[in-house]
């Protein structure tokens, strides 16, 4: 996310999905009308440009919530400042991408999402809804962050198309939360990326030294408990384990899909699929900052 000199703005990812609203910048002053929490995080940088500080938490969820109430029509947006605090604009570039994967594929005119791990922000629900008016069910295994996640539902007045599950298991992923009559167009899941609390802190300190913070605590940016961030294996076990259990609910979802942080994974995911017998698989590149992520798509459904 760079700095424009010249503008008191502050200006995001060109790499961002054509239909991604953040492509551009950020106007301040107008979010600022929107959400006035806000106007306490900007301060004008040396160049004479407004900005905010990315390494504080509370100035990130600031500016998350004003977009949200920008372009989103999201009134209430209030959560535990333990819990992750998700950046907009990355997240709706997942749902932009899931929305031209599935073009034409919609089932009795009703886009049916399955989000694996909503968490207290319930943030893919209510982009998902917002942008394309899909219909989600989010399940989680925190029965705190499904409460938070709940009042967020009730007071946006989503109740009719936006429900939630407790997953009891913290082994499992599907088993457990789906049932016999469910079906959905799209399964989406952002994994936990580490294996440890202490993973999650050295990547915490590298990122903190990168956006020149002087923060002296380990602080996360965008905040996180450890189900959100940590999970026993890391991302490549969370996501083999959810390639294994999607082969047994293969007529549940058209496609399931998935986040992927290292790209070193791809490889052996696509090798796993091919094992369970996926007829599909995709890999979508999506630009974000200055790291390429990617999502993993896969059906077994002709």
């Amino acid at each position: 996310m760079k700095k424009n000199k010249e503008q008191s703005r502050i200006v995001t990812n060109p790499g961002f999905h054509r239909r991604n609203k953040h492509q551009a910048e950020y106007d301040l002053d107008a979010l600022c009308e929107v959400h006035s929490d806000l106007r306490q995080c900007v301060f004008e940088n040396k160049y004479q440009s407004k900005t905010i500080d990315f390494a504080s938490p509370k100035a990130v969820k600031a500016l998350n919530t004003a977009l949200l109430k920008k372009y989103y029509n999201i009134v209430f947006w209030e959560f535990p400042d333990d819990n992750l605090c998700p950046p907009i604009p990355g997240r709706i570039d997942y749902i932009h991408h899931l929305a031209d994967l599935t073009k034409g594929s919609e089932i009795d005119n009703t886009i049916r999402v399955l989000d694996i791990g909503t968490g207290a922000s319930c943030i893919y629900p209510i982009l998902g809804h917002a942008e394309y008016n899909w219909h989600f069910v989010g399940t989680d295994i925190d029965t705190m962050s499904l409460k938070h996640a709940q009042q967020i539902v009730v007071k946006n007045n989503l109740q009719d198309v936006i429900s939630l599950r407790h997953q009891r298991n913290e082994s499992n992923i599907l088993k457990g939360v789906l049932t016999k009559n469910d079906l959905f167009l799209i399964t989406m899941c952002n994994p936990p990326f580490y294996k440890s609390e202490a993973e999650a802190i050295e990547a915490t300190t590298r990122k903190l030294k990168g956006l020149n913070s002087k923060v002296s605590d380990i602080v996360r940016n965008f905040s996180g408990t450890h189900n959100e961030l940590w999970y026993k294996g890391g991302e490549k076990a969370f996501l083999h384990n959810y390639l294994y259990e999607s082969s047994l609910f293969k007529e549940h979802s058209k496609w399931f899909t998935s986040l992927v942080s290292k790209k070193e994974l791809v490889r052996g995911l696509k090798v796993s699929l091919k094992k369970l017998g996926a007829t599909s698989v995709k890999i979508i590149n999506m630009g974000q900052g200055n790291k390429t992520s990617r999502i993993i798509a896969w059906s077994f459904v002709e």
